[in-house]
């Protein structure tokens, strides 16, 4: 029998990390699921999620807070394996950049019972200009029987200068 857990961590950024959390991990005979890392504003963060057997749980959980001497901040949870039911789509949206674009979003998806599986955004300069392009792409799970095309008018009310993206995901 083997547990879930979901890890969380930030640190300062430094080679090294990511072989030493994964040594770690398979010391006490985890498996490595599913991750996202990135260096964000000069700091290193992730959540990744593990299986674990129960009888290494405790001492996994342990080193892992042994991290906290490296300067790494790691928190733990346990989990259970859960998907979501309904349908799997991707958005992509891409408008100027302004304070409020994912609340806006957001607010919509919830307004939908539309649930955000990934989030992924950027800024970067738009070609030709110095104006700044705000980018996002996410993996939806979306109720059954919500017509696809009341989403993306929900989406596309929230600003004439936002482009968005919608399609079924069929590998999901």
């Amino acid at each position: 029998m083997s547990q879930h857990l979901v890890l969380s961590f930030i640190g300062e950024d430094r080679p090294g990390l990511v072989g030493r959390l994964s040594d770690t991990i398979a010391r006490y005979h985890g498996n490595w699921l599913e991750s996202r890392m990135a260096h964000l504003a000069d700091k290193f963060a992730g959540i990744l999620t593990v299986t674990v057997p129960l009888e290494h749980q405790e001492a996994l959980i342990n080193a892992l807070r042994n991290f906290e001497q490296l300067g790494l901040h790691v928190t733990v949870e346990m989990a259970n394996q859960h998907t979501a039911s309904g349908s799997t789509l991707s958005l992509s949206v891409v408008g100027n950049d302004r304070p409020g674009i994912v609340k806006e979003v957001s607010q919509v998806l919830s307004s939908l019972m539309v649930n955000v599986k990934e989030l992924t955004t950027t800024c970067e300069p738009a070609p030709m200009s110095s104006d700044m392009l705000f980018k996002t792409d996410m993996v939806l799970v979306a109720p059954t029987g919500l017509p696809l095309s009341e989403l993306e008018a929900a989406l596309e009310k929230i600003s004439s200068d936002l482009i968005v993206e919608l399609s079924v995901n069929q590998f999901a």
